[in-house]
């Protein structure tokens, strides 16, 4: 039976856990600036930069300015957290939860290749339909499908209850920015004002959406 040992060391670099935490976000609010956000979220731009590795994205960031305290008092209700991929859900910190929050995600329901197939549309878009029932006042993470988040948007149009909070973070070249734009404008092109983060272009993913639902399900670093 071998034992496991530790390689010899070939390399300086800072391995304890504590330390490197602390010197990440210490290095992004030394790098970036927050001035063109709402002051409560700069938690949430600090988490999101740190999940992506780029100082600049606060640039690009739409943050209603209600977001932060809707989200959270929300959460704090036991509101469920509808992902679009399981790697979004899977990035969601547990311990973070204030309430044990279900973590959901449709992708693999049956029910959703079923539909996908009936509406010519991906089975992103098509699992979110299956939130309906627990739509209202969720808060809703989205990080990898454009169709995903444009699917919720016309639902949204035609009716379909209203989550306390949307975070709209999708990446990629084809619909990402649109779908994205497409948040943001929501209340000034329909009425409908819901609060949301969002992140303009093709900048995104699950990484990054996990984070900004991390930092908005508790407001400790």
């Amino acid at each position: 039976m071998s034992v496991l040992g530790r390689p010899r060391r070939r390399y300086d670099y800072v391995d304890n856990g504590r330390e490197i935490y602390a010197d990440s976000f210490a290095t992004i609010r030394r790098e970036a600036t927050f001035d063109g956000i709402p002051a409560d979220a700069e938690r949430l731009a600090v988490r999101m930069i740190h999940g992506s590795g780029q100082v600049d994205l606060v640039d690009d960031l739409v943050v209603h300015p209600r977001l932060v305290a809707a989200a959270r008092t929300a959460l704090e209700a036991g509101a469920p957290i509808l992902c679009d991929a399981t790697m979004v859900a899977a990035g969601v910190t547990a311990d973070r939860l204030p309430a044990r929050n279900d973590v959901v995600c449709a992708l693999n329901d049956p029910r959703a290749r079923t539909l996908a197939r009936a509406w010519s549309t991906t089975r992103s878009a098509a699992a979110v339909s299956l939130w309906e029932p627990r739509l209202q006042g969720a808060v809703v993470a989205i990080g990898n499908a454009p169709t995903a988040l444009f699917h919720l948007l016309e639902m949204l149009i035609d009716g379909a209850p209203r989550p306390a909070a949307i975070i709209g973070c999708p990446v990629g070249f084809v619909g990402a920015a649109e779908s994205k734009e497409a948040l943001a404008a929501l209340a000034a092109d329909h009425g409908i004002d819901i609060p949301h983060v969002t992140v303009r272009g093709r900048r995104g993913g699950s990484a990054m959406t996990s984070s900004a639902l991390n930092a908005l399900a508790r407001e400790a670093e």
